[in-house]
């Protein structure tokens, strides 16, 4: 079977950053291709419980910005061919300024931007600042837009979406149904390619969704695992890895 490719979630800095690279590197070992990693945030809306608590844990050490970038930096050092992408909301890039911010990003090595909660038509110049940093600027698709605005995406010439496969918050089990197979083929139209999550945790899913999209992406479950497991590093890391290989299609 070919490999599933797979985009991983990390929120910087949970529960340290120590633990955090441990798990960064567990994930890579086990296949991930891409590294999506969260900067913390106070409210987070699109995340579920298993985020919102690890993003409070690391606020609750006033974690910064600059403490989750540095993190990021780590990352880039030690895998310089992985690609990164930095995930957060718009109040945190909007106030020290887009174009500063984006600056800021790629210079410790993140090659995308995944800012849910802003929208591709009024991203705040988000799309021309990425571009201007040699970064992609990936929107975010949902089943609940209109027929009519999802196509307008479809067809607005972004190289990648990301595909929120089911309304709501992420972390509970997704059914890949011909809806959500719908929705994918829908949001591919105009020719982008598809980075398709919300709620996948086993191979299962992963095996149903890969044919639709160019990689799949899984958070929560391995949040939990790092949850479960922060005070045993080895064991954190083999359940990491394992997971990864389970996603990827890899024998176990």
């Amino acid at each position: 079977m070919t490999k599933i490719k797979l985009m991983s979630h990390l929120v910087a800095g949970y529960p340290t950053d120590e633990i955090a690279l441990e798990a960064a590197r567990a994930l890579i070992r086990g296949g991930a291709d891409i590294l999506e990693i969260q900067l913390p945030f106070s409210d987070p809306s699109a995340d579920g419980p298993a985020i919102q608590t690890a993003c409070t844990q690391v606020l609750r050490r006033h974690y910064r910005t600059a403490d989750g970038l540095r993190f990021i930096g780590q990352i880039h050092q030690e895998f310089p061919q992985t690609p990164l992408y930095l995930m957060s909301y718009g109040s945190l890039i909007y106030t020290p300024g887009i174009e500063a911010f984006c600056k800021k990003a790629a210079a410790v090595g993140v090659k995308g931007m995944i800012i849910p909660d802003l929208p591709f038509d009024f991203d705040e110049g988000l799309s021309a600042a990425c571009t201007a940093n040699g970064m992609l600027s990936i929107p975010v698709a949902a089943p609940s837009m209109s027929a009519e605005r999802l196509h307008k995406l479809a067809h607005a010439g972004y190289p990648y979406i990301y595909c929120a496969l089911r309304t709501g918050i992420t972390g509970t089990d997704t059914t890949i149904d011909k809806p959500t197979l719908d929705f994918l083929a829908k949001a591919s139209e105009g020719g982008a390619k598809i980075y398709g999550g919300f709620g996948i945790s086993n191979g299962k899913q992963a095996k149903a969704l890969a044919p639709s999209v160019e990689a799949v992406v899984a958070g929560s479950t391995f949040v939990r695992i790092i949850t479960e497991k922060q005070h045993d590093k080895t064991a954190l890391a083999a359940a990491i890895e394992t997971k990864a290989k389970e996603l990827t299609g890899q024998e176990v």
